[in-house]
């Protein structure tokens, strides 16, 4: 599983003056303002600040879940401003993938029909299906769970299903808000784990927002929004990105 979506040097996610306001009532709440990024393939960039400073909003407009006031977002070549919401969605399915606090498996369904569910919009034959399944389950370690529940799994081995089907599509990126909030250290530590892993030896590329100084400490590289802009993990407010 590696990330080939773009040629060397290439930044995979390029946002360029991103802006992001909400109006409520006579009020208008800027959360993002101008804001520029570059990714490259294969980096583990993790998001920290205050709650309410934009880092949930940064994300979802970087997957295409939001779209902004103003400003570009590219990921993997593709505006995504240039594309209707039925081809962008069609695009979310296949170039990002989502991992949440809160693990939103389907009850009723086992961890390898959960796995699949993102598969089964994809013209991929049974066969195939199934052997990305497998292939994603065993790259979390839980080959031997695949028959059970979620209400058969602990919190942390929840979330590794969840990082599963969001890997299961081979995504370009892979977008985690906190990831470990609702994890106990134990667990938490294997996800990281599991991260960095997907990092280090399957070239995904990781963009993470965290509260806990301890999941950021495993990123490459730490950005902090800051009064709707970014700074470096020391504090100091970012260059503006080239053009």
């Amino acid at each position: 599983m590696t990330n080939d979506h773009l040629d060397r040097g290439t930044p995979l996610i390029r946002a360029r003056g991103l802006d992001k306001s909400y109006r409520r009532g006579d009020e208008t709440i800027h959360v993002l303002r101008g804001l520029d990024l570059d990714v490259e393939a294969g980096d583990f960039v993790a998001f920290m600040g205050p709650s309410g400073s934009g880092k949930t909003t940064l994300l979802n407009l970087l997957g295409g879940l939001d779209v902004p006031t103003a400003g570009t977002v590219t990921v993997a070549g593709t505006n995504l401003a240039s594309l209707s919401r039925r081809r962008l969605a069609a695009w979310r399915a296949t170039h990002v993938g989502f991992v949440f606090q809160l693990y939103n498996l389907i009850p009723v369904l086992t961890a390898f029909q959960n796995v699949e569910v993102p598969l089964l919009l994809t013209p991929l034959s049974r066969a195939e299906r199934k052997k990305r399944v497998r292939i994603a389950l065993g790259i979390v370690g839980l080959q031997d769970r695949m028959r059970h529940y979620p209400r058969q799994l602990s919190g942390g081995q929840e979330q590794r299903v969840a990082i599963a089907r969001a890997i299961v599509t081979h995504p370009a990126v892979l977008l985690c808000d906190e990831p470990t909030g609702d994890l106990d250290r134990a667990s938490a530590d294997t996800v990281l784990d599991l991260l960095s892993l997907l990092v280090s030896e399957h070239a995904t590329t990781v963009l993470m927002v965290t509260h806990d100084p301890r999941a950021a400490e495993r990123a490459r590289s730490v950005l902090l929004l800051d009064k709707g802009g970014l700074v470096d993990g020391n504090g100091a407010r970012r260059p503006e990105a080239r053009s």
